[in-house]
């Protein structure tokens, strides 16, 4: 009985944390893209909010003022609307995006004792089948929004939401086919795992050199999913206001707000996990670092915890502000444009790499 405790308490503490870490980065992202847009447009970006003359460079803005307003301000709902659909939305649009955090793994294992703590919430030896089950239930949250709020501009972002989506998970689900193909296995630890190997003894088994075709198809789709720009036709202001959020408001829009940069951030987490190693570091194993020329530096348990927690984040951190920076330097596409890329040219390249990964496995296998 008491250890039973002591497993259901170590899992609610990893699940707190890669919950406030999820969310808390979501919180810091809203400040990164307002000071990394006026960065490149050559403005100054939030500075007005302060505290006895603090701003903090906008974070008083962002991270106190704008969530004092948005919990304070007024929950409309459209009068012929639908009040139960309306209030549900945003959780429906919100719970897939901390969710699926929890199978991927942010480090390898923690020695407490005599007691070995994977560093992952849910260790599912199918993690990435259960990612994108839950990354396609928030396109509900999208649609049910849109119909609630009884508005034709809302209705028409959630039907381009969800076209969109749909498109995008086609081919960000062939793509990860090689990197599957290539590790052969569908846990994310495991994978993760892998990437710790060499290749030709000295580069690391990452899955951006093995399967780098695979890696520009998926984060191009998950920018995609994730609906910003130059994705963001759900949402075009310049042509249905604001979309399937435009009769959203206070707590519910922020929810809404909250759960696009979550979406960043487990968009950055997968890309992480699957094509650059995870939290592997080069030549760090469980006891330091084993150099390919000979050279070994041994460190303490909890130092090479802490490297790999921190790689891990760093990589996270890095693609998150490479998708704010894509969506500050590229236009809008074209609704066209949208479907083309992804029916004809991102789908047809995935089948192209699925098949010259099974072709390039089953060589090397047959090769003496």
């Amino acid at each position: 009985m008491t250890a039973m405790m002591i497993d259901i308490g170590i899992m609610a503490a990893k699940a707190l944390l890669v919950l406030s870490m999820v969310l808390n980065l979501a919180g810091l992202l809203g400040w990164v893209e307002r000071k990394g847009s006026a960065l490149i447009q050559d403005r100054i970006g939030a500075n007005r909010a302060s505290i006895l003359g603090f701003a903090g460079l906008g974070l008083v803005n962002t991270l106190i003022a704008d969530p004092i307003k948005f919990l304070t301000k007024e929950d409309f709902i459209p009068p012929r609307g639908d009040r139960l659909l309306h209030t549900l939305a945003p959780c429906v649009a919100l719970f897939p995006a901390l969710v699926t955090f929890a199978v991927i793994p942010f480090g390898d294992v923690l020695m407490l004792g005599d007691r070995e703590i994977n560093l992952q919430v849910a260790n599912l030896n199918v993690g990435i089948l259960y990612i994108f089950s839950m990354a396609s239930l928030s396109v509900y949250g999208i649609v049910i929004g849109a119909w609630a709020s009884n508005n034709k501009f809302s209705l028409l972002g959630g039907v381009r939401g969800s076209a969109q989506m749909i498109s995008y998970e086609i081919a960000m689900g062939l793509s990860v086919m090689g990197v599957l193909m290539v590790y052969g296995t569908l846990e994310l630890q495991a994978i993760a795992r892998a990437q710790g190997d060499l290749l030709w003894g000295w580069l690391p088994a990452w899955g951006i050199f093995l399967q780098p075709v695979a890696f520009l198809l998926f984060f191009t789709a998950a920018v995609a999913e994730t609906k910003r720009i130059p994705f963001d036709l759900p949402e075009g202001e310049s042509e249905i206001v604001a979309g399937y959020h435009v009769e959203y408001s206070g707590a519910k829009f922020l929810m809404f707000f909250t759960g696009e940069f979550a979406e960043i951030v487990t968009a950055a987490a997968l890309v992480t996990t699957l094509f650059f190693g995870g939290w592997q570091l080069p030549y760090l194993l469980r006891d330091g670092f084993h150099f390919p020329w000979g050279t070994t530096l041994w460190l303490p348990h909890l130092l090479v915890v802490l490297l790999q927690v921190g790689a891990f984040t760093l990589k996270v951190v890095f693609f998150c502000w490479l998708q704010i920076l894509v969506r500050w330097s590229l236009p809008r596409f074209r609704y066209d444009q949208v479907m083309r890329l992804g029916w004809k040219m991102l789908l047809p390249l995935a089948f192209v790499n699925v098949m010259v990964t099974a072709v390039w496995i089953v060589a090397s296998q047959n090769s003496p």
